[in-house]
């Protein structure tokens, strides 16, 4: 299908959120009329922020309710609408059945909108490398678009990798539908570990990998599961590439672009990093925490030298957007001083040292 219209109007499903709150401002930014779905319009502890913007003085930017749980909730939002960012999360990743609902309900309101030429659809790279067994790494270290988990697994079931099922159910379902129709196509964003900084004090929580620079603050640094270094994207870039793909002149139906630098870091790093890159923090940077069952922590060397051995890509994404992705020490300073600025977040800092007597 055509790329969006310049200057056209764009639905957004999860607007009021880290990522999807982004691409609000990034589409704004680049001339759109933006349709912000959100849960509750009157909550202004989560939406505050998108009332504040000008362009929701102005009345470029409204607010919608978004929820879709309920079939039909956006069907009078996407009518008129050229694209959709389908950023929202569902409310269990576990139950796979309502993941296909809500799916249905979205695209029943996409066939229904008569305007809608393509659909951004969030997914992650969750669907592109959480393994249950990490041999599978070893055997297919290189991390791009074509590569998927070892979905054969008898391991992988609803309970263990309901995430990363749930989202290849919903990559599926929106490229199988766009195809049956002819009339809109759907593309993929699958992003790396988002980091950079937050709009809104709701949203120091709203997201993982923020939520963990927020306990570093505190003075709480959690090792990440069977140690994999963060594999990082710039919230903003996130937002970016979503964009730029509704614009784009050479998006097929049903492929996937992942959004990250290739940044990859350890969370030990990323900890020590506050302190090397606002050392008027004063921050006490902490021990790790490792709450890890006994049999992972036994396997912490072989798991390390596993992560040490993948190839992270982002050709495709380049090549698509032109993007120019931030390096990861500008998302974390960012990330820091606006969880203190925006959310009011403590910071744990060093005892000031003692003056030696004369």
């Amino acid at each position: 299908m055509a790329p969006i219209p310049e200057r056209g109007v764009i639905a957004v499903t999860g607007a009021a959120g880290f990522l999807g709150g982004w691409v609000v401002r990034e589409a704004l930014d680049r001339g759109y009329r933006v349709r912000a779905c959100v849960r509750n319009v009157d909550d202004g502890a989560r939406v505050g922020f998108l009332k504040s913007m000008p362009a929701y003085a102005s009345g470029r930017l409204t607010l919608h309710p978004g929820e879709l749980d309920r079939a039909g909730a956006l069907d009078e939002v996407l009518k008129g609408c050229h694209g959709l960012a389908h950023v929202a999360h569902v409310s269990s990743y576990s139950d796979h059945d309502y993941v296909r609902r809500v799916c249905d309900h979205v695209i029943a309101s996409v066939n229904g909108s008569g305007s809608i030429g393509r659909v951004i659809v969030t997914s992650s790279v969750a669907a592109v490398i959480s393994e249950m067994d990490m041999n599978e790494v070893v055997r297919r270290p290189v991390f791009y678009e074509d590569r998927y988990p070892d979905e054969l697994n008898p391991r992988r079931t609803p309970e263990r990798q309901g995430y990363s099922i749930a989202k290849l159910i919903a990559e599926r379902a929106f490229a199988d539908a766009a195809g049956a129709s002819g009339e809109w196509d759907s593309v993929t964003v699958c992003p790396g570990d988002n980091v950079g900084p937050i709009q809104s004090p709701h949203q120091k929580e709203g997201g993982p990998w923020q939520h963990l620079i927020e306990l570093m603050l505190g003075g709480q640094c959690m090792q990440n599961g069977v140690y994999r270094p963060w594999m990082t994207v710039d919230v903003r870039d996130d937002a970016l590439c979503h964009v730029r793909l509704l614009e784009s002149v050479t998006v097929r139906n049903g492929e996937r672009y992942i959004a990250w630098s290739t940044d990859a870091r350890k969370v030990e790093d990323i900890c020590a990093d506050i302190a090397r890159l606002l050392p008027e923090l004063n921050h006490e940077t902490p021990a790790v925490t490792d709450s890890q069952a006994e049999r992972i922590k036994a396997r912490e060397a072989e798991f390390r030298a596993i992560w040490a051995q993948v190839s992270l890509r982002n050709d495709r994404m380049r090549a698509a957007t032109g993007i120019t992705f931030r390096p990861l020490d500008d998302s974390i300073r960012d990330c820091v001083e606006s969880l203190i600025a925006v959310a009011g977040v403590e910071v744990k800092r060093r005892a000031p040292a003692h003056a030696v007597p004369a």
